[in-house]
């Protein structure tokens, strides 16, 4: 049987997977595609480490700083336009990696996610007051109506997923369930190959806490300040990056910068460490490998 042309690398941030990836499409030829939320976005170059222009004319690279700030990209969208490249370069025959720390890119990919409508403010708050004046019993007699799949699966006392399932079925007319259960994957079974880049995690802290200086010393504050001056929705995806919290506090004179900088290695650490906890449990077959390590295995020749 042949290798599948498509490999997808994912791992923690400052894991050394975007190096692994470049080092690997050098020597395939490969296009290295963006499956990292943040990287998307053309404001936060610096702040989310994308691919410097010299990285970038060393290989093909697709969906890195392609969204403004002021745009939320959700997986779906992402989804949207990463099918097309993926079957453009297939029907070529050229291979392809994509490369990050977005774990819900991966399960769209690998599983399917469920395209459900947005549900507006107004019907999830009704679901949480409903919840709350009725307490959980009543409210799941009254979900299992509607969802008896979700009310039988959802554990007791999540409030929150319990809510949402009724939400959904309230404002769709369709059940969560039957939502979910339509899930078809990006890829078809056999077309890829996984790894998680994962370090140890000593190694990984310290790669994190190097990465934000060398943040500080490549323009973050210069970032962030140009950023902050558009007065955007705090709330949109790229006002949330690592980082960005931190150094606006810095520039609006709240703390020292040094303090700024001790704040986002501490939420630079413990972002690596979710994404490590979420790979683990949600990839536990691919194969695990350090940037050392495959390199000393061929992984990249």
């Amino acid at each position: 049987m042949s290798q599948p042309l498509i490999t997808l690398i994912a791992g923690p941030t400052a894991s050394g997977k975007s190096r692994l990836a470049l080092e690997m499409a050098e020597r395939s030829g490969a296009l290295i595609i963006n499956a990292d939320s943040q990287q998307l976005y053309a404001d936060l170059r610096v702040l989310t480490a994308r691919p410097s222009p010299e990285e970038e004319a060393v290989a093909g690279h697709a969906l890195y700083g392609v969204a403004d700030a002021a745009d939320a990209w959700s997986v779906g969208r992402w989804s949207r336009a990463v099918l097309p490249l993926v079957t453009e370069q297939a029907a070529r025959r050229r291979p392809v990696l994509l490369v990050g720390g977005t774990g819900l890119y991966f399960t769209a990919l690998t599983r399917g996610l469920a395209d459900i409508p947005d549900i507006p403010l107004e019907v999830r708050d009704a679901a949480g007051a409903m919840f709350d004046a009725e307490g959980e019993a009543v409210f799941r007699r009254r979900l299992a109506e509607v969802d008896p799949v979700a009310e039988a699966r959802i554990e007791a006392g999540d409030r929150q997923r319990l809510t949402r399932a009724w939400a959904v079925a309230n404002h769709t007319g369709r059940s969560l369930s039957d939502w979910t259960g339509d899930t078809t994957p990006l890829l078809s079974p056999g077309s890829w190959t996984g790894m998680v880049v994962e370090p140890g995690r000593e190694s990984l802290y310290a790669s994190c806490d190097a990465r934000v200086a060398r943040m500080v010393e490549a323009g973050a504050l210069e970032e962030v300040r140009a950023l902050v001056a558009r007065g955007l929705d705090p709330a949109l995806p790229a006002m949330k990056a690592v980082g960005v919290r931190e150094f606006a506090g810095c520039l609006a004179g709240e703390t020292t910068l040094d303090q700024a900088v001790e704040a986002t290695r501490q939420a630079t650490r413990n972002y690596a460490k979710r994404q490590l906890t979420w790979f683990r449990n949600q990839t536990p077959d691919w194969t695990r490998v350090s940037y050392d390590d495959a390199k000393s295995d061929g992984e990249i020749t």
